[in-house]
């Protein structure tokens, strides 16, 4: 086998390890968050590495369920959760 193909497969395999690897680890915390909007109410469960991102995730998740275009979307992640209950 040339040496330069025997690099190549190094180099694919540790990169598909580091991958796998780093997936695995990434979820660190989950919660759920419920979010009320324009008489409308969505809950969304999220993991992440942070409980910031988490929350982050699951309030971006349920607005998109109950809000229509950007402005609305905005609001409703700027408004506070109905619900957050960590999992």
């Amino acid at each position: 086998m040339n040496k330069t193909v025997a690099l190549g497969i190094a180099f694919v395999v540790v990169v598909i390890g580091f991958l796998i690897y780093s997936s695995m680890h990434l979820a660190q915390a989950r919660v759920e968050v419920c979010m009320s909007f324009n008489g409308q109410t969505a809950c969304r469960t999220a993991s992440a590495d942070t409980r910031e991102h988490a929350v982050r995730a699951a309030t971006s998740n349920a607005c998109s369920m109950i809000a229509s275009g950007v402005t609305d979307t905005m609001a409703c992640e700027r408004s506070n959760p109905a619900g957050i209950q960590w999992k």
